[in-house]
């Protein structure tokens, strides 16, 4: 902790992570912790809030990686050119994920940041 101009404190990182870290005990009291360092509730839910909003967006930039599994294509009865050429154009591009029983397939042309939301309540539900 430094004191400023005017007696306002300003906390190093590593101090921050040390006082949330101790709010994450088990059967802490996060008025008491702040009482203990002469700071107010309010200051340190808002560190807290800060520190998750950052770890979320670690964990959304970096990519996460699951093992893929290829399926061959079923094989399709005699079809004339036209129904086969139509069958292809639909499959086209598709991505079928399975999480835990739970299946979604992805078009081409969807939005990434839907997807990804989609996967993590995917994942969150594991």
């Amino acid at each position: 902790m430094i004191n400023g101009a005017g007696g306002r404190r300003h906390w190093s990182v590593d101090d921050k992570a040390r006082i949330i870290a101790e709010t994450l005990e088990p059967n802490a009291v996060i008025s008491e912790v702040a009482r203990r360092y002469g700071l107010r509730p309010q200051q340190v839910f808002a560190w807290r809030r800060e520190a998750r909003k950052q770890a979320t967006s670690v964990q959304q930039d970096s990519p996460a990686f699951v093992p893929a599994v290829l399926a061959a294509a079923e094989p399709v009865a005699s079809r004339s050119p036209k129904q086969r050429k139509r069958q292809a154009t639909r499959g086209a591009g598709m991505i079928e994920l399975e999480i835990d029983g739970i299946s979604m397939r992805v078009g081409r042309g969807a939005d990434t940041k839907t997807v990804a939301a989609v996967i993590r309540a995917l994942k969150a539900t594991t």
